[in-house]
């Protein structure tokens, strides 16, 4: 019983919490039914974390523009590697797009605790999570010993060179202390391995966690040593004078947007070079990334393993762990931590251990989802319950992270943050160089096309025949790549390609439903099939298809420009407006989504919106004349409303800004003076002699004179039945005179 002497023979022990407080024996059980229950009650890590992982997403997913992710695609095929390429700017934090607050170094003893203690609300056992109440002793259900007790006192002297000024924190393998190297000036960080009463099983942890010493990277905290120390391994490690996320994430509660962002596309390098390098590092949060000055690093490298370990602890922390982490840590469980740190430092989830374990709030139930349409996807993506329909590798997920970032810097600040992308190639429409000046209208040719990925088997082959400019011979020669190269993806995308452009929709589903049944996960499949339904006049079916590439790529624009594009012709004007409006003010060099978003304005009859958004077309770009012919168009355009005095006088200084010739200006001059004089006779406006439109009094008779000389000139330059056509319109227009 509780209180009694310890059984064993020699032993001067009593009894505590079931245990000896000295030799840890158990307490003598009244049956053996009773031994076998504590028994079973003992988890390990990894059998924690797979009693989480059953639980699965606790609702459905769904935007704020009412559209949800493909979940089935695991029923048609298995995961392919990633097709993004590794060229994301990480040289500085937030990739020179955003400014963050920069915390200077502290004084590293200002950190010691002067008392460590642990508060008893927070010790529980570290093999069976059984809260203790005790500073030490043995876990009265699972028998595993413990003490909350720093180990280490100030003044002790660590293997002859590291002296130990005081414990600055408690984790998960116990007290972590400030020390200072005495060999080499500096200050170090002690951080213990294992707690054992066994010298040589922490000469074994040591050993084992000596590939840590190999790990070097900027923004990853260094490792310099491991020593054993009595019963204890510890790890020596550089040390960081500034704050963790969790520091600062407490004291100025959610982030901005932008600013944490920054924080954690900055430290996915760190992933990237840990991946690469074969090891996980399993229990990523708020507490292990530390800002120091104008940077962050990794900290905590006590959960790091070896990807192909099978048999390494595994740690997690719940609420960030991946629902499959149980099963053995993997790059993409890593990842599934990193979207979930994301998430708590931007907003408070209540019940993150709970209805929120793998989940997001929605849109309804968060208002920073239903503002960033973007970033929520992306944090879909990254914490998504199937590990196949998350990022698939650290740079990939910090591709999208930063084109994300610039669309929140350029939404938020006006100012446009172009880039190229590294998935695809640039507007078509800007790339086009007409001349001509009809309307702009809205075309899945003005689409950007994917690039074509360098790593394919059939690259070359597939670019020579590409080049062919004929439908026929180019189609004919993508299928003898095809024969030659079956197991090209770029093949088949680029065949399906040719056969949508001359209209064979049945052979393009056909080779994209091959590539499908091999890789359900390839985004471009999408991409093509949106293309084709396109083609085939079937907006609503395309704006599905291009809506699931958002979801693929949510720091791209081009799939917006086409979520946009097919929103559009399908006559949803909201969502149309939406895609195209972030497209513009984030990369003014799609053109193809300025030309959009005003004619979407112009539909729902706000002219001075869609005047503002052909403003954004650079004087740089080859279109843009025919924006500001379009913004004449706009002006005078008469479906919704019509213009006033100020509308036509706009119009015409537009015209006459531009240095036109030709048909061009005699046909945009016809349509000015046309619109006028139909609202003088209409009596929608009244004359005014004293304003002048193209040099013609705003006033009947002249606008007849300016009109017939316009159609006149038109006719100079036509001939047959056209000329005679426009001649005979001016005859009719000209102003009556009087014998």
């Amino acid at each position: 019983m509780e209180g009694d002497s310890c059984h064993k023979s020699g032993c001067t022990g009593i009894i505590e919490d079931g245990y000896c407080n000295i030799c840890g024996i158990a307490e003598l059980k009244s049956s053996q039914a009773n031994s076998s229950r504590v028994n079973q009650d003992i988890l390990s890590d990894r059998e924690a974390l797979n009693r989480i992982a059953t639980t699965g997403r606790s609702a459905s997913i769904t935007t704020g523009t009412g559209s949800s992710p493909l979940t089935n695609r695991s029923s048609k095929g298995s995961r392919r590697t990633s097709t993004s390429t590794n060229r994301s700017s990480r040289r500085l934090l937030g990739a020179g797009l955003v400014s963050v607050p920069e915390l200077p170094s502290n004084e590293p003893e200002k950190s010691i605790i002067p008392n460590p203690q642990v508060p008893e609300n927070k010790r529980f056992c570290s093999n069976c999570n059984n809260k203790l109440s005790r500073e030490k002793g043995f876990c009265s259900k699972c028998g595993q010993k413990y003490s909350f007790i720093p180990s280490l006192n100030p003044g002790d002297l660590v293997v002859n060179q590291y002296e130990v000024k005081g414990a600055i924190a408690y984790g998960g393998l116990g007290w972590i202390y400030l020390g200072f190297d005495k060999i080499l000036s500096r200050y170090v960080v002690l951080k213990g391995l294992l707690n054992t009463e066994d010298a040589s099983s922490a000469a074994v942890a040591i050993a084992e966690r000596q590939f840590l010493a190999a790990v070097k990277h900027p923004n990853i905290l260094g490792i310099y040593n491991f020593v054993n120390h009595g019963s204890e391994g510890f790890i020596i490690m550089e040390y960081i004078g500034g704050k963790t996320l969790k520091e600062i994430r407490q004291s100025r509660g959610p982030l901005p947007v932008a600013e944490a962002i920054a924080y954690i596309h900055r430290i996915l390098s760190a992933f990237s070079y840990l991946h690469a390098s074969g090891l996980v590092y399993c229990d990523f949060k708020l507490d292990n990334v530390m800002l120091e000055g104008s940077d962050v690093k990794l900290i905590d490298l006590g959960g790091v393993r070896r990807i192909d370990d099978p048999d390494g602890d595994i740690y997690g922390t719940v609420g960030y762990s991946a629902p499959e982490a149980g099963e053995g840590p993997t790059a993409v469980s890593d990842l599934f931590t990193i979207g979930r740190t994301l998430a708590v430092l931007l907003i408070n989830i209540k019940g993150l251990s709970k209805e929120h374990l793998y989940s997001l709030p929605s849109p309804e139930e968060e208002p920073l989802f239903a503002e960033q349409e973007s970033l929520y996807r992306f944090l879909i993506k990254a914490t998504a319950t199937n590990p196949d329909e998350r990022f698939q590798s650290a740079d990939e997920m910090a591709d999208q992270l930063l084109g994300v970032l610039r669309e929140v810097v350029a939404i938020s600040t006006n100012v446009p943050r172009p880039t190229s992308s590294n998935l695809f190639g640039g507007d078509m429409l800007a790339l086009s160089g007409s001349t001509d000046l009809a309307a702009i209208k809205a075309d899945y040719h003005q689409l950007p096309l994917p690039n074509i990925d360098s790593n394919d088997t059939a690259f070359n082959a597939v670019l020579n025949a590409n080049s062919i400019t004929d439908p026929v011979k180019r189609s004919a020669s993508l299928e003898a790549v095809v024969e030659k190269f079956p197991n090209s993806s770029e093949a088949l995308l680029r065949l399906a390609n040719s056969f949508i452009e001359a209209g064979s929709d049945y052979k393009a589903e056909k080779y994209l439903s091959k590539l499908e049944a091999k890789d359900p996960w390839d985004w471009r499949i999408m991409w093509y099939r949106g293309r084709s339904l396109m083609a085939q006049d079937k907006a609503k079916e395309a704006q599905k298809a291009f809506d699931q590439v958002y979801f693929d790529l949510p720091g791209e624009l081009p799939p917006k420009l086409a979520l946009g594009l097919a929103a559009e012709v399908a006559e949803n004007y909201k969502l149309a407006i939406k895609m195209y409006d972030i497209v513009s003010r984030t990369d003014p060099s799609y053109v193809s989504a300025i030309f959009g978003l005003a004619r979407c304005l112009s539909k729902i009859g706000d002219r001075n919106a869609a005047v503002a958004a052909l403003e954004r077309v650079s004087p740089s770009s080859n279109l843009f004349a025919r924006s500001r012919v379009e913004i004449t168009r706009t002006l005078i355009n008469q479906e919704s409303s019509q213009p006033g005095k100020r509308e036509l006088q706009a119009a015409a200084t537009a015209i006459e800004a531009l240095t036109l010739e030709g048909m061009d200006k005699h046909r945009l001059t016809k349509q000015i003076l046309e619109t006028a004089l139909n609202l003088i006779t209409s009596k929608n406006l009244n004359p005014t002699p004293d304003l002048k439109i193209l040099g013609q009094p705003l006033q009947e008779v002249n606008l007849r004179k300016g009109l017939e000389q316009a159609l006149r000139d038109m006719a100079h330059l036509t001939t047959g039945e056209e000329k005679i056509r426009l001649v005979d319109e001016a005859n009719k227009i000209r102003p009556r005179t009087w014998v």
